[in-house]
């Protein structure tokens, strides 16, 4: 049995990414999953001053290791302007500043979805490039575009989509083995 950590990497209490998180979440068996709600998570914006001057909160060092002592990351990105929002770019600088590598040897389900027809694809390929740099794994990926179209009370409606969303998680699950 793995541990699996998931969160959307926005602090908006409507995300659409949370909601992509918490239906992939209720499809995993066999597992322990812990699903995260960033809207608990208040970051300042990240500086050198500010990080000088009160260093790291308890809320950051209990989620760097939360994500270290999983096996794997069941991440979705929300996307503003073709990019990672500020929120989440902020949050993987605060990581990233408190150890390098925070992300070494983790495996990652990365997804994006949006209201939108291009499914939050910029951010998810901008976040794609960026995650291994801080050690992950990459090991699959899933955008859902049109997301109040394609997604309802039980989940990915379009057959299509909702097939490669299976195939996604299922090579993450596979990848934890």
């Amino acid at each position: 049995m793995a541990s699996i950590l998931a969160f959307a990497g926005s602090n908006s209490s409507t995300s659409v990414n949370f909601k992509l998180v918490q239906y992939t979440t209720t499809m995993i068996e066999g597992h322990q999953v812990q699903l995260l709600d960033m809207t608990r998570y208040p970051f300042p914006m990240f500086s050198e001053d500010e990080e000088k001057q009160k260093g790291y909160s308890n809320s950051l060092v209990e989620l760097k290791n939360d994500i270290q002592q999983s096996n794997g990351l069941i991440l979705s990105v929300n996307e503003h302007n073709s990019n990672p929002s500020a929120y989440f770019k902020n949050v993987l600088d605060w990581l990233s500043r408190l150890e390098r590598k925070f992300l070494d040897n983790t495996k990652v389900l990365l997804m994006s979805a949006s209201p939108g027809g291009r499914g939050g694809i910029g951010a998810l390929g901008v976040t794609e490039a960026l995650l291994p740099r801080f050690g992950a794994e990459i090991v699959s990926t899933f955008s859902l575009p049109s997301f109040h179209q394609n997604f309802g009370e039980d989940g990915i409606m379009d057959a299509e989509l909702k097939e490669a969303h299976q195939k996604a998680l299922t090579q993450f699950l596979d990848s934890l083995k």
